[in-house]
């Protein structure tokens, strides 16, 4: 079920967000990032992991430009996430593919991201509640890569994420 779907260019967009994440955040909360900076379509996650932990962000996040939680060792990661924090209340964040009418919008989610989803992968979910923003379209002929995404895009989404859940906190 969607909390919220807003464009990332409205006026007010960090204030919408925000305001359903104050909801959500309690002491329990872990923000999760997934995703890799070897993709800049799937850069956003780390990206907003990495904007977190600088800005001394109150609550543990994982996932981040230097340690990103991506593909190759999402099950080890989680299940190490789960372990020292077995009460969490996991928030998790990734890049997502929709409608070409869809890319810039950032949805705040009730449930877990499936991570690996809009590219034909497999991947373990996490997540009481995600955040995502579509960065670009889904390409039935080539599923398998994030088109021709700018990295100006990718980071003005991650600011616009990162300001969300610094501002409900």
């Amino acid at each position: 079920m969607y909390l919220a779907k807003v464009n990332y260019k409205k006026e007010n967009v960090v204030e919408v967000l925000s305001s359903i994440l104050k909801d959500l955040i309690d002491e329990n909360t872990v923000v999760v990032c997934i995703g890799t900076d070897r993709a800049i379509g799937d850069a956003l996650g780390p990206l907003v992991g990495t904007m977190l932990q600088n800005s001394d962000f109150k609550y543990p996040v994982y996932g981040t430009l230097d340690n990103p939680i991506h593909a190759l060792n999402i099950y080890e990661s989680i299940d190490h996430i789960k372990q020292i924090h077995p009460n969490g209340n996991f928030l998790a964040i990734d890049a997502c593919l929709g409608s070409k009418s869809s890319i810039g919008n950032i949805q705040i989610r009730e449930g877990p991201i499936l991570p690996g989803k809009g590219v034909g992968k497999k991947l373990p979910q996490i997540g009481n509640h995600s955040i995502v923003g579509i960065v670009d379209k889904i390409d039935e002929n080539n599923r398998f890569s994030f088109n021709n995404v700018r990295l100006s895009f990718i980071i003005e989404l991650a600011e616009v994420i990162s300001l969300a859940l610094l501002l409900s906190t």
